[in-house]
């Protein structure tokens, strides 16, 4: 059957792995149609297979699971389907049994009772699970014993699971319906990129790794919760329908070198470069202890398992269509990246990445080969300027190294912005606070590459913080604690900015950034270290904006410096005061933005105030 011929029905694809499968059957060649609930739905789907270079929309078929018709509008639509895969149902732990059945074990049902009815199909491929497939259909339909036995030992998500994988190859054989299943381990991101959206199951425990919340590695060197790429299993899909051998065939999809649980934790810890406990906690421990202890939800404990797969005929299937596995350490290392960028679900959108100027792990926000470079100040992190960096429309925000996501320590700061300028082309810095340092110092070491210095609230040109804050060991104990309503009012004066600070007290809490952050507030007081950035400012030969609130304003001895330095444009906001990116965005950005439409290719400005 050739890729012209097809006409493939997904349902479920504006899920994880419905969406990498309408991808992957568009680059295949295969017609696309789509079963969806409504018309935001698939316009969302639309909006993402687009952001994903895939150039033809699927159609929009109606769906409705509850109706007597499945599928609403013309047959024509969809009476030439030739294949149907069903990645729909409900992922989620919690469930009552009735909704969970309704929402995996009816629509498997529907959508049998669908495809027999099609006269050119010639698959229908369900996606079932690594711990539910190879299911005996001869015991369908279950009595009610064995239903309230296998939902009371399993949860009402796994159960359900359990039992559509015998009612889909029950009801498809009754009523002539060829099938394919396949049975996926837990699904990570693209093999590529780590793109990823769904936060369960194994997710959670690397969400744990990242905040320093798991107090012992669960299970020993046999648990196996193995993994796959979403691309790769998508792939892997695609390829089942023209092929005659797979038919009433199961296949287990997963990576068999995945590591054992508790290593693959300390692999991703160590990526992340955190602590990781030393302790392991045996799985039947963990079925004992109390629920506000593990964190663990019951119904995913019966994947801490060491039971292995039977992976032979997927192997074998792949090989035969030369479709290798992506190297499974790398696309989980990718995937880790991309959970931690997007802080597990927490800040799904934006571009967020993790890259390595100088060997250094750093966050960044925002295009990537964006000339203006914003480095925040503290105790805040790159989040807090989303607002600016939209604004500004091409910019990146970087945390600097040992601050808020990014790696490293204050020992990197000159090899590491080095790198960053040389290598990814910032041709503006933009420093906030103690970031101003970073900036100055970058720019002073590569004014030929630097042509734009603005800097914020520079602290150093300002008066030297109270003495509270010169000591290191209250100042780590407050940053450790603190909430974001606290913190809010502690910068600004309100608790308005609360939810932007929120990412902020989340990074403080991990691992020793409150503690690298309280050494750098002490060390902002260090009269020796701002007299030599003053005289790093002398000497700067580049066009230099100071940017600083009315109610945080330089001290007489910084402006009388500033005035003296022909290359220095001064701004002043109105009502703002240490923390402008937070209360006044709009006008930072102006302010920002202006300045450098001003001075583009010269070295010096027009002195303002």
């Amino acid at each position: 059957m050739n890729a012209a011929d097809r006409h493939a029905l997904v349902f479920g694809a504006t899920g994880l792995i419905g969406r990498h499968l309408v991808l992957a059957l568009n680059r295949a060649g295969v017609r696309v149609s789509t079963a969806n609930r409504s018309d935001e739905v698939y316009l969302r789907l639309v909006d993402w297979l687009a952001a994903h270079g895939c150039d033809t929309a699927p159609a929009d078929l109606r769906v409705d699971f509850a109706a007597p018709s499945l599928l609403h509008g013309e047959a024509a639509g969809w009476d030439d389907v030739t294949e149907i895969y069903n990645c729909a149902g409900a992922y989620r732990f919690g469930m009552s049994r009735d909704e969970a059945r309704r929402a995996n074990v009816d629509s498997v049902r529907a959508i049998v009772v669908l495809a027999s009815g099609l006269r050119r199909l010639h698959r229908l491929v369900h996606v079932s699970g690594y711990r539910v497939g190879g299911q005996d259909p001869g015991q369908v339909p279950w009595n009610d014993e064995r239903t309230r036995k296998t939902y009371e030992a399993l949860g009402a998500y796994e159960a359900s699971k359990v039992e559509a994988d015998a009612e889909l190859q029950a009801t498809a054989d009754q009523l002539g319906v060829p099938w394919s299943i396949v049975n996926p381990s837990s699904v990570i991101g693209d093999s590529a990129t780590g793109e990823s959206d769904q936060y369960l199951g194994l997710a959670q425990s690397l969400k744990e790794i990242w905040h320093g919340t798991m107090a012992a590695l669960p299970g020993n060197a046999q648990t196996f919760v193995p993994v796959v790429p979403v691309d790769h299993l998508a792939r892997f899909m695609t390829l089942l329908p023209p092929d005659q051998a797979t038919e009433r065939a199961a296949y287990w999809v997963l990576d068999d070198e995945t590591p054992a649980l508790p290593d693959l934790l300390a692999l991703v810890g160590r990526h992340y470069q955190v602590k990781v406990p030393r302790t392991r906690i045996p799985v039947s421990l963990v079925r004992r202890l109390p629920r506000w202890l593990t964190k663990a939800d019951p119904e995913t404990l019966t994947f801490l398992s060491g039971d292995r797969y039977p992976t032979e005929s997927a192997v074998e299937f792949a090989d035969r269509h030369s479709l290798p596995l992506p190297d499974g350490i790398t696309s989980l290392l990718r995937w880790a990246d991309h959970l931690a960028a997007h802080r597990f679900g927490d800040a799904p959108g934006g571009r967020r990445r993790f890259t390595a100027p100088a060997g250094v792990r750093t966050f960044e926000l925002g295009d990537p080969d964006a000339p203006t470079v914003v480095f925040p100040g503290l105790p805040v992190n790159a989040d807090t300027w989303a607002p600016v960096r939209e604004a500004l429309g091409s910019a990146r925000v970087v945390d600097l190294p040992g601050l808020g996501a990014s790696g490293g320590d204050r020992g990197d700061w000159r090899t590491w912005s080095t790198a960053l300028i040389a290598e990814t082309g910032a041709r503006h810095l933009v420093g906030h606070s103690i970031g101003a340092a970073a900036a100055l110092e970058a720019a002073g070491a590569r004014p030929d590459l630097v042509e734009h210095l603005t800097l914020v609230a520079p602290f150093f040109l300002q008066a030297r913080a109270g003495f509270m804050s010169r000591w290191t060991p209250l100042t780590r104990s407050y940053l450790r604690r603190v909430g974001p309503e606290a913190l809010s009012k502690r910068l600004t004066g309100g608790a308005a900015h609360a939810q932007a600070l929120a990412s902020s007290t989340a990074d403080l809490r991990r691992d020793d950034v409150a503690s690298r952050a309280a050494r750098l507030l002490a060390e902002a007081s260090d009269e020796q270290w701002r007299t030599e950035l003053r005289a790093a400012l002398r000497q700067y030969p580049g066009p230099v904006h100071v940017i600083v609130g009315a109610d945080d304003p330089l001290t007489p001895e910084a402006r009388a410096l500033l005035d003296s330095l022909p290359q220095v444009t001064v701004t002043v906001i109105a009502g703002a005061g240490h923390h402008p990116q937070l209360t006044h965005p709009g006008e930072l950005a102006d302010a920002i933005a202006g300045f450098t439409a001003r001075t583009p290719d010269t070295r010096s400005a027009v002195k303002q105030t």
